[in-house]
């Protein structure tokens, strides 16, 4: 197994910020641990929203996935 880069997963992030900034919010990356567990904080709008878990899940994680197959889980801090 590879292991994950910050700039690979900032990369991913920048063609999903559009989606997340225009409800009002936006995505920070934290961490991408030595497992390739990558770690993000939720901003803006997306911070404390009742459907941010599933933004997380079904939009992010899911983006990250199929751009980053290395990547292992994708969690909210």
């Amino acid at each position: 197994m590879s292991k994950v880069t910050e700039q690979q997963v900032n990369e991913v992030l920048e063609k999903v910020r559009p989606y997340l900034q225009y409800d009002g919010g936006d995505i920070e990356l934290v961490e991408v641990t030595d497992d390739n567990i990558v770690k993000v904080k939720l901003l803006g709008a997306c911070h404390g929203c009742p459907m941010s878990m599933m933004t997380l899940r079904a939009g992010v994680e899911r983006f990250i996935f199929k751009e980053i197959p290395e990547v292992k889980r994708v969690e909210a801090v």
